[in-house]
């Protein structure tokens, strides 16, 4: 169950009402003498309180955020007087205060620790129990009964502040965690669309410059061609823009099969002698073609832009439980870098637990992917 937004934003509030609580019960108790009858007067004892309330306030608000407050000796040597040294005068109603100086002492380390919530907790009892003790008609029974109060209570109350502290931090660092996660979320988003559209983009549009250029030298000797390229440019801007659509919902597959045939039929009509061998095409799980059909986009495209390629040859094997992808083609024309194209290559293929190189030699520029091969089962064809 998520929780409320304003809890998460502001889950220090239910901590400052426990706290102020706490701190209000011991003024209220001292002005109409619950204990005793002895009565005192609220000019002295709302300050004093107050005091305390504010400086526990300080310590559990710091420990919230996983750090000490400044000059925390000193708040905590003056926290523990205000509770104790008003004890032989106010008694029992400023007792309850105690269980302050027991949630404070988190701020030390170690065996400080437990020495300083043990003492104010033997306090605590003595002045319980003297009080019981104290009273007209009181029994032994009553004693132990308040002995024992003096003690599980405290450390519950103490116990609640400590895990509400506690609880303010973790919620505080879960809702961190969530906020880094949406704009880590929100930043691969921007880099799946950018690199997705490049991709698409970019085999599209060199698709619709090279007939732009094919209708254009047609033009005035076959107009009957001429007019079929341009029809067939129309029909690939419009299959760019569902695509481009697609992409935005994240909705866009591509298929391994017909990336080959594409490229093949782009590479023709731009007079690149392409070879294909892929005749033993194997059944592969979605996201390996996916990665596969991506790479091989990226590879055409590649060719058409930085190369003068007379010649291709795109091969699809396998071997041993891996599929390899290689695109090899001519006429290359500068050093092959790793730009966003070809790194969104590597990026797909890491993502199937696979690799990718692009390298240059002999004026050949080599593309190649090989990711483990996922077999798909026959009843899920």
């Amino acid at each position: 169950m998520i929780p409320p937004a304003w809890v998460m934003r502001r889950p220090h509030w239910p901590l400052i009402a426990l706290i102020v609580l706490l701190t209000a019960q011991a003024p209220f108790y001292t002005t109409i003498g619950l204990s005793d009858g002895t009565k005192h007067s609220p000019l002295l004892t709302v300050p004093m309180a107050a005091a305390i309330g504010a400086l526990q306030l300080r310590h559990s608000l710091h420990a919230a955020r996983g750090e000490l407050p400044t000059a925390w000796p000193w708040t905590l040597t003056a926290l523990a007087v205000l509770v104790n040294v008003p004890l032989p005068w106010f008694g029992q109603d400023w007792e309850a205060l105690g269980i302050f100086v027991i949630v404070s002492a988190m701020l030390l380390r170690g065996w400080a620790r437990w020495a300083l919530a043990g003492v104010q907790l033997l306090i605590t009892e003595l002045v319980g129990v003297l009080g019981a003790l104290s009273m007209s008609g009181s029994t032994t029974a009553f004693v132990i009964v308040i002995g024992v109060y003096n003690v599980v209570m405290p450390v519950l109350y103490a116990g609640a502040l400590i895990g509400g502290t506690r609880l303010v931090r973790l919620v505080n660092e879960l809702y961190a965690t969530r906020t880094e996660l949406a704009v880590n979320a929100v930043g691969q988003e921007r880099v799946r669309l950018s690199r997705d559209l490049h991709d698409l983009l970019g085999q599209s549009l060199s698709a619709i410059s090279l007939k732009g250029d094919l209708a254009l030298r047609l033009l005035a000797r076959d107009t009957a061609a001429a007019r079929a390229e341009i029809e067939s440019l129309t029909e690939v801007a419009r299959e760019a823009l569902r695509d481009t659509r697609a992409i935005t919902r994240d909705e866009h597959a591509v298929s391994l099969s017909t990336e080959i045939d594409g490229a093949a039929a782009l590479l023709g009509a731009a007079g690149v002698q392409t070879r294909l061998d892929v005749a033993d095409l194997p059944a592969l799980s979605v996201p390996v073609q996916s990665a596969l059909a991506w790479a091989i986009r990226e590879g055409t495209t590649n060719l058409l832009r930085h190369s003068q390629a007379q010649s291709c040859a795109i091969s699809l094997s396998r071997h041993q439980g891996t599929v390899r992808l290689e695109i090899v083609n001519d006429g290359v024309r500068e050093t092959a870098e790793h730009g966003s194209g070809l790194s969104g290559v590597a990026e797909r293929a890491r993502a199937v637990s696979g690799t990718s190189s692009a390298t240059v030699r002999d004026g050949r520029f080599r593309l190649r992917v090989e990711v483990p091969e996922v077999e798909v089962p026959e009843e899920a064809l």
